[in-house]
């Protein structure tokens, strides 16, 4: 079975293509545009480079969210559009599970942490489980004091948020702040896949009808609209 993956949750987002348990090319794009100026080139070129075309694919499978809005749309709708143009079926993966997958087998347990502006983060915490990740804490919107006041232990940090916070993280918590490295840093579509794998064997598909975007808190205009 052969999986195509988009991640468009942050700034640097990208394509993957798994067939069974197999990595076949992932490819990671740092975008200074926007992820709709890209995205359809980024999938184009990794078809080609791995010698299959759109309609190889058997499943598409799409981070879900949190992230940023315009790019959780942009995927989301790209992904949409090649889900009714092959008649393939479609997973969604949550944004911040397919993260924490940077770091299967850690001991300690991982807090994946994506700038949401107004001095908040998007943040869930995550322990393996020996087969996965288990959430400790729900994927949420909070300010990072409160979020840090949450943790007791032992626990390596992950994205642009811990990168944004990396001081407050360290004077509160000292030697128990464990920070990855650059390259786990970023959101992996490989995880995207592979996580998609898994549940498309459970039967786990979407309707791309009624999918929408894990937002959790409403964007600006909605707030505006709701006044």
């Amino acid at each position: 079975m052969k999986f195509l993956a988009v991640e468009t949750s942050t700034m640097v987002g990208g394509v993957a293509i798994m067939e069974d348990d197999t990595l076949i090319a992932e490819s990671r794009i740092n975008v200074k545009v926007t992820h709709s100026e890209r995205i359809m080139g980024a999938i184009d070129h990794i078809l080609i480079q791995s010698g299959m075309k759109i309609d190889d694919i058997d499943v598409f499978a799409i981070a879900i969210g949190p992230g940023s809005f315009t790019g959780l749309r942009v995927g989301l709708s790209t992904v949409k559009g090649l889900v009714y143009a092959t008649g393939k079926r479609l997973v969604s993966v949550p944004t911040l599970e397919a993260f924490a997958w940077n770091m299967p087998f850690s001991k300690y347990q991982v807090c994946p942490l994506l700038d949401a502006r107004k001095k908040e983060v998007y943040a869930g915490i995550f322990r393996w489980n020996g087969n996965g990740f288990a959430r400790v804490m729900n994927e949420q919107t909070i300010k990072i004091d409160k979020l840090l006041s949450l943790i007791n232990e032992p626990t390596i940090f992950l994205g642009e948020g811990s990168i944004i916070y990396k001081d407050s993280i360290k004077a509160w918590l000292n030697d128990s702040a464990i920070f990855g490295n650059p390259q786990d840093m970023v959101p992996s579509p490989a995880n995207v896949a592979y996580i998609g794998m898994i549940k498309a064997k459970k039967g786990e598909f979407e309707d791309p009808i009624k999918l929408v975007p894990l937002y959790i808190r409403k964007s600006e205009a909605e707030i505006k609209l709701s006044l």
